[in-house]
């Protein structure tokens, strides 16, 4: 049919417009047929744009929220408010408890011990595992096998631009705008990158490209044998063995954690000895898991346990031929107060016999399978077979604070010994021992002289008033109430018993004094400082220095006061010995005490001057009040504030 002159030029706007739209059409897809492949467009880098998740992926997303909401996939956030879960003990656990138990061990309502022996390595498998969510982001190892399912989150910059998290397909391919199909299934992670470095260079030049795994798939395993959830659990194709006996709960009471296999198409792949993990923190044999396999836990093989005087009491699982050496090292060693030469061992059975083992052949003994292992402690040893026994409480800078019995030819550095030793901060020229039976003569000693102090006021206040009469007395009231004050001080302060050990300044040991029964020592730190109180115009405490002398402290202390008495001041070392100017067996001057080498915990004391009435010499004399009765630092600030 042909078409007149007049009706193309009438249909002309008609056809104007669909040509418009054609183009309109066709365009995009021409254009990324013509782009250089040499360099990006002139405008800048190619911008390429995350497709929009397919209804499949929506519906895939909703399907797991809804199973998160019901409880069919564990939440880490709920997980964690979860009470924890207690795992039951085994009839052996109660056997050794009950054996390990003391007339002090405390318990519960029930009247059961409340500390458990329990079996070794139970408690690490008991946190709930967060390996079914499917939501893990952890680092993966470069050799991990990327299949389908896994996430992937691919970043480009340089000429072509992009941030894009795509799955791997059942396919094992994944699919980039303007780039197309890219296999990955089976490529390790740390291939990635060169694999679609490649794809991409074929479009584009001068680029980079970065590769990460966002969400990781998901591989069902089986968990049978004696395990506290056995069924079929997912988790990470990324988790191990241990991952999946943590889907499991691991081990019950009563199954194995030195057998565990791994079977894969129902071949035994690999055992795994968690052991090794507990012990060493080996994971060499810890393989990665696949689809379909087996992960079975044996029941638990021979049982033996270590208590007393070691430093983590635990039932213990036997492989081989663990020695109890072996298991020593696996109970974390004995304690410092352990009895290091015997051991007993008693076996199963209301009234079994105990055996004594000798601790030098430990390498050698091998227990049977029910016997337990029980390390003494000394005290333990001492207290009801030694007559005489001491008991002795250790202070401060030593392993292990407490009260100790010892026999009655122990010394004082058998209690340190005892305490397990010294700790590196201890100042031992500092050390404080205190005996009860000084302190009792001490403080009979001190109550005499405050009565023979008292009877001397009053025989000074009758001579004052007897001189000066009436009318004088009465005009100064004061001096009897400084009379009283000044005794008041001294009643409070009480004698604490104190021995000077006379240990030299960089003292290593303590001396081999016998110990009597209620002996107190305290072991401090090294301290930092240098005090000075009495008549000065700043006390205080100052950072001690070594090289400075005591003159130096007094000085940077202001110096004396006006009412000083210069030639009554005295040092009390922090041993509790006390250097003066006046009772020095090397004759001090009140110049040669100044230049006396400052030792760390050192107190300056400046007396002040008082009336020369026959009264005063006993009061003034600090140094000689304070050596005689051991009196502290403390007390001596405090006496004379």
């Amino acid at each position: 049919m042909l078409l007149s002159a007049n009706m193309v030029i009438a249909m002309r706007p008609f056809l104007i417009v669909c040509s418009v739209l054609l183009a309109w059409v066709v365009a995009p897809a021409w254009a990324q047929r013509v782009i250089p492949t040499e360099v990006a467009p002139a405008a800048g880098p190619v911008q390429i744009q995350q497709q929009p998740e397919s209804r499949e992926e929506k519906a895939a997303k909703d399907e797991k929220k809804k199973k998160r909401q019901s409880g069919e996939l564990s939440d880490k956030s709920t997980d964690a408010d979860a009470p924890r879960w207690v795992m039951p003990l085994s009839e052996f656990e109660r056997h050794v408890t009950r054996m390990a138990a003391t007339p002090k061990t405390e318990r519960d309502l029930q009247g059961e011990p409340i500390d458990w022996v329990r079996r070794y390595g139970s408690e690490l498998l008991w946190a709930p595992a967060a390996t079914e969510s499917g939501a893990d982001q952890a680092l993966v190892a470069d050799d991990y096998i990327v299949g389908p399912g896994d996430e992937l989150i691919v970043d480009l910059w340089g000429s072509v631009s992009a941030s894009l998290r795509t799955k791997v397909s059942q396919r094992g391919t994944i699919s980039l705008p303007r780039i197309g199909s890219i296999g990955v299934a089976g490529t390790r992670f740390a291939d990635l990158p060169n694999v679609l470095r490649a794809r991409v260079g074929e479009q584009f030049r001068n680029f980079e490209v970065a590769v990460s795994l966002g969400e990781i798939r998901q591989v069902r395993v089986f968990v049978t044998g004696f395990v506290v959830k056995p069924g079929v659990h997912l988790v990470s194709a990324a988790a191990g063995i241990t991952q999946a006996l943590a889907a499991a709960g691991g081990p019950s009471a009563v199954g194995t954690m030195r057998q565990v296999q791994l079977r894969r198409k129902g071949a035994l792949v690999e055992t795994l000895d968690l052991y090794d993990l507990l012990l060493r923190g080996d994971l060499k044999a810890d393989p990665r898991l696949q689809a379909g396999d087996v992960l079975h836990v044996p029941a638990v093989g021979p049982q033996v346990a270590v208590i007393g005087s070691v430093n983590s009491p635990a039932v213990f699982e036997l492989k081989g031929e663990e020695s109890v050496a072996d298991l020593l090292r696996m109970a974390g060693g004995l304690a410092p107060v352990a009895n290091r030469e015997q051991a007993a061992v008693v076996g199963l059975g209301r009234n079994a016999p105990a055996r004594a083992v000798d601790l030098a052949q430990a390498s050698r003994l091998k227990l049977q399978a029910g016997e337990v292992l029980r390390v003494h402690s000394l005290s333990e040893l001492n207290l009801p077979t030694l007559a005489g026994a001491r008991r002795i409480r250790v202070e401060g800078e030593v392993q292990r604070p407490g009260d100790y019995v010892l026999p009655a030819q122990a010394t004082l550095r058998d209690a340190v010994a005892a305490a397990g030793g010294l700790t590196p901060q201890a100042y031992l020229f500092g050390a404080e021992f205190n005996r009860e039976s000084v302190r009792q003569s001490q403080l009979e000693a001190y109550d005499r002289s405050l009565r023979e102090l008292e009877a001397e006021f009053t025989r000074a206040a009758v001579t004052r008033r007897e001189r000066l009469g009436p009318p004088e007395e009465q005009a100064n009231p004061a001096q009897p109430l400084i009379h009283s004050r000044i005794l008041e001080r001294l009643r409070q302060v009480q004698p604490t018993g104190r021995v000077v050990l006379q240990l030299e300044p960089d003292a290593k040991d303590l001396p081999a004094v016998s110990l009597e029964d209620g002996d107190r020592l305290l072991v401090p730190s090294r301290s930092s400082s240098v005090h000075v109180y009495g008549s000065v115009f700043n006390t205080g405490s100052f950072l001690f220095q070594p090289g400075k002398k005591v003159g130096d402290y007094l000085r940077q202390a202001g110096g004396a006061t006006r009412n000083a008495d210069t030639a009554e001041v005295f040092v009390l070392r922090a041993d509790g010995s006390v250097v003066s100017a006046r009772h020095s067996e090397s004759g001090w001057w009140r110049q040669g005490l100044q230049n006396l080498p400052a030792l760390p915990g050192d107190t300056v004391f400046m007396p002040e001057e008082l009336d020369k009435v026959r009264w005063s010499s006993v009061l003034k004399d600090w140094a000689l009040i304070v050596s005689q009765f051991g009196l502290g630092a403390v007390a001596l600030k405090n006496l004379t504030q």
